[in-house]
């Protein structure tokens, strides 16, 4: 197939997308960070359909995803203009982060404007944006001129999909979800997310492979974390979670997961007597074989896992859904480095080990 009939088919298929989206129905498609389940932020039954199809309980907010506007004509995109209809005060800080990382993997937390529905925010008086890079996502973006919710495209609680097969095998009997294949996600773990709701500071709500540190660095604005700020933003987060991503349990296998301390695989070991277990062990690749004396109570084997913040990041998901499908009595991994670029798969890793194993049925991914 030539180069402009392949790219007459991939707009073919976006405008059935765009279509889908129009109609009020579901369409699974690629960001950088993972697939979300897209629907029509302006459409509350098409929002509905995304909390039923997920099984994702309804004060659970959602993230609004937006095109980011051509840069031919204008030297610099007018983001105001854009956030509009979805956010009021957009203060100066916003618009640094926004205009140094937009569209990337940053959800910012605006106060939300009155048309924006509560159904989409957990009726709060607060909405989550961002501008996904993955071009797919933009052309869809940009081709349907609205938001899109799109948290990710899994059944509540499960492991975040990286991939449209992953997508298709969540959702195998839900006959009427479009799925587009823009191949496998880039950045492998959800958006960073930053509330900038109270107009003057910026607080960290979720960390993502966008650290606070980089944040500083490329604007010169500060990042808290929500411990260093008593703010009445954050005072009811465990009884309606603010953001995508905020409940303890997410992003959990089936099989149990447990992180052990460096050089205490075999603590770990110790602790799961069962002599017909068998057990995944991954290892830093940087790191030596755990050889063959391994404790003799359990059969193991070992699983490398990349020593590069984000190369690991990008592989996280992928492993964990491949060794859930693999029959493994318990999966290991080693606990991450201390350190910014840690943050975000150390948070996904907890809240997956604090979610895993065969009950594992009520968490959260996005």
């Amino acid at each position: 197939m030539s180069t402009d009939s392949k790219l007459l088919q991939s707009s073919a298929v976006i405008n059935e997308a765009v279509q889908t989206l129009r109609d009020g129905g579901l369409v699974a498609f690629p960001t950088e960070t993972v697939y979300g389940l897209g629907a029509d932020a302006k459409n509350p039954a098409a929002i509905k359909k995304v909390f039923s199809t997920k099984g994702r309980p309804a004060n659970h907010p959602l993230i609004v995803h937006l095109a980011a506007p051509d840069k031919f004509d204008q030297a610099q995109v007018d983001w105001v203009a854009v956030l509009a209809p979805w956010a009021r005060h957009i203060s100066e800080d916003a618009l640094k982060l926004i205009n140094a990382f937009w569209p990337g993997p940053l959800t910012l937390v605006f106060k939300k404007d009155k048309s924006v529905l509560n159904d989409l925010t957990g009726g709060q008086d607060t909405v989550a944006i961002r501008a996904p890079a993955h071009p797919m996502a933009q052309e869809l973006l940009r081709k349907f001129k609205g938001g899109v919710v799109a948290p990710s495209a899994n059944r509540f609680g499960k492991v975040s999909p990286t991939s449209a097969a992953d997508v298709r095998n969540e959702f195998e009997d839900t006959l009427d979800l479009m799925i587009l294949d823009g191949g496998d996600c880039e950045v492998g773990i959800e958006s960073t997310i930053i509330d900038m709701s109270s107009g003057d500071q910026a607080v960290l709500l979720r960390p993502g492979v966008i650290t606070p540190k980089e944040i500083f660095t490329k604007t010169g604005v500060k990042v808290f974390q929500p411990g260093e700020l008593n703010l009445a933003t954050t005072e009811n987060a465990e009884s309606t979670p603010r953001v995508s991503g905020s409940l303890r349990a997410h992003y959990a296998p089936t099989t149990p997961l447990r992180l052990y301390s460096p050089g205490r695989v075999l603590d770990a070991l110790s602790e799961f007597p069962d002599t017909k277990s068998r057990v995944a062990v991954a290892v830093w690749d940087s790191e030596s074989s755990l050889g063959e004396d391994g404790h003799p109570s359990v059969h193991f084997e070992e699983i490398e896992v990349p020593s590069d913040s984000g190369v690991f990041a990008s592989r996280l998901y992928r492993s964990l859904r491949d060794l859930d499908q693999q029959g493994w009595d318990l999966i290991l991994f080693p606990e991450p480095p201390s350190g910014e670029e840690w943050d975000g798969v150390r948070d996904r890793l907890q809240r997956a080990c604090f979610g895993s194993g065969p009950s594992s049925s009520s968490h959260d991914s996005n």
